[in-house]
């Protein structure tokens, strides 16, 4: 059955397809990590990106094929999780881009749409590598426009083989996925991702390009409240009801509704097309919100939640009031109910719930910034994964956005140290980029796999440990492994005197780390030690030299 055209809902058919096989293999592409750790979390961040896309898509009633692009676009770009995930979504603003003024599209404008998607991909990253996912997007699209047909179903066989015979290839640009023994993750789920989209088209029946009741995993809204945990004992609360809601119509005019709605609160969100809008608001007026919509068309879906209320039960003092803002507000990333509690006492606003394993969204993080009453954020990532998803937040947020790009937990507690009361916004983004450079952090955790990286030969079980995001050393026992790390973090000279900070990790009790650290400290008697109870899941420990 040959495809020479394909519409919106064919696209909405191809999202489908691809979700449902990224769902049956999320948990190998999550495996294909090149340290054997439990991390890995590529392709449930592509899985996530990618359903968020298909949220946004689904509800357009409309078969033009750039207005369901267009919505699959902004879902990923607000749903988009860790690098993956920001990769993905800029992979598909480029392809809306390309198609977004047309009602149907043929199999020449799928591989400009897919060309024009890998030109993003790579603007997104700051220092592109090759071997990884944006590889295997870009031979993905040169195989597609080497292919001469008229036919949708070849063009994107094309693009498959491409990416295939360039996914295992990547070994071969990437010593260490060679050592590892695994082709890219970020590649391996684009593949998977067309693969879906193939699959999809190729059975498609006249029925089957019906419109289709969304799959159990894409019912997650994109707009959804995020796993935050709010820290605002000395802030309140400028709007007290969060209003959110779907606008249906014919020819809506967004710009009209923006105008007219901007008076009302902040954290104002209009995004869809003028069939659909989405709408998100912080206000002291929702019905003077959903009378100034019903204007314009009918109301669904929708959800107004008293942030007052919700403050109150999180233990605010009882003179939060509707009112008040500050200079600059901080949201931090963290995971765990120790590290939660250590960056709220010292002066985060918002704590997201994150970290190795549970990248939030960029929509979350944007969420996040919109709740604090400050025209003006800060974001600690304390992730190299979340960084970009961070970045995104720049670009969507209607405040103005700073990234502070801490890697790790140290980095951003130790960011977090140099707040000062006094601070203004300027003396505080400088302050707390330059503690970045101040402390040492490594990780230890256990090996999920048998493998050998570099010269380490490392057994299934065994603890291993990462030190600056290099697995450095392994071995059997914890108490010999942390005293190893402690030699390669502190080096042989220029370092007495520094604090060494274990947090522990759930799987670690208080008493065991500190019977840990009395066997360590005769070896380390330059050197003060502190624990703190982190919580992390993942990681046994998290070690941070200052």
């Amino acid at each position: 059955m040959a495809v020479y055209s394909f519409d919106g809902n064919d696209l909405r058919l191809i999202l489908r397809g691809s979700v449902e096989l990224l769902e049956q293999s999320k948990e190998h592409i999550d495996s294909l990590n090149v340290f054997p750790v439990p991390d890995g979390d590529t392709g449930s961040n592509m899985y996530q990106t990618l359903t968020a896309a298909l949220n946004e898509a689904e509800p357009l009633e409309t078969d033009h094929i750039g207005m369901v692009a267009e919505a699959a676009a902004r879902g990923a770009l607000i749903g988009a999780r860790g690098n993956s995930g920001v990769i993905l979504s800029q992979i598909l603003q480029g392809f809306a881009q390309t198609i977004s003024t047309k009602e149907t599209a043929s199999a020449a404008d799928f591989a400009a749409a897919l060309d024009r998607g890998s030109q993003m991909a790579y603007r997104a990253v700051m220092n592109p590598v090759e071997g990884t996912i944006l590889t295997v997007v870009k031979k993905s699209a040169e195989g597609a426009a080497s292919r001469r047909s008229m036919d949708l179903l070849r063009i994107m066989a094309a693009a498959f083989k491409s990416a295939f015979t360039a996914l295992e290839k990547t070994p071969d640009l990437l010593p260490e996925l060679k050592e590892a023994g695994v082709v890219d993750a970020g590649g391996q789920g684009f593949v998977t991702i067309l693969e879906g989209a193939r699959r999809a088209l190729k059975s498609a029946s006249p029925a089957a390009k019906l419109p289709a009741a969304k799959p159990a995993a894409a019912r997650a809204n994109a707009f959804a409240t995020s796993h935050t945990v709010t820290h605002n004992t000395t802030q309140s609360v400028m709007f007290a009801y969060c209003t959110e809601f779907i606008l249906k119509g014919r020819d809506l005019p967004q710009e009209t509704i923006r105008k007219n709605l901007s008076p009302l609160g902040d954290c104002l969100m209009v995004v869809g097309s003028e069939e659909l809008l989405k709408i998100h608001i912080h206000t002291n007026h929702p019905g003077l919100v959903l009378e100034n919509c019903l204007k314009f068309g009918t109301l669904h879906d929708f959800e107004i939640d008293n942030m007052v209320e919700q403050n109150k039960k999180t233990g605010l003092p009882n003179s939060a009031q509707v009112n008040g803002s500050k200079e600059f507000g901080v949201v931090s990333v963290g995971a765990g109910a120790g590290i939660t509690a250590i960056m709220k006492s010292l002066g985060a606003d918002v704590v997201v719930a994150g970290g190795q394993t549970l990248n939030p969204s960029t929509g979350e993080l944007l969420k996040a910034a919109g709740e604090v009453p400050a025209e003006k954020i800060i974001i600690l990532p304390n992730n190299k994964n979340i960084i970009l998803s961070a970045a995104q937040v720049q670009a969507l947020s209607t405040k103005e956005v700073t990234v502070i790009p801490a890697k790790n937990i140290p980095q951003g507690i130790s960011a977090l140290l140099t707040l000062d009361a006094d601070d203004n916004h300027d003396s505080a983004i400088k302050k707390m980029g330059e503690a970045l450079g101040s402390v040492r952090a490594a990780e230890i955790t256990r090996a999920i796999r048998d493998t050998v990286y570099g010269d380490i030969n490392i057994k299934k079980g065994d603890y291993i440990s990462i030190i600056e995001g290099d697995l450095m050393t392994s071995g059997p026992t914890l108490a010999v492994l942390l005293a190893d790390t402690l030699r390669l973090l502190c080096g042989e000279e220029g370092n007495e005197g520094r604090l060494i900070t274990l947090y522990c990790g759930e799987n670690i009790a208080r008493e065991g780390a500190e019977t840990l650290m009395k066997k360590i400290q005769e070896d380390f008697s330059e050197h003060e030690f502190e624990i703190q109870e982190g919580g992390q899941p993942v990681y046994d420990l998290i070690i941070s030299l200052e």
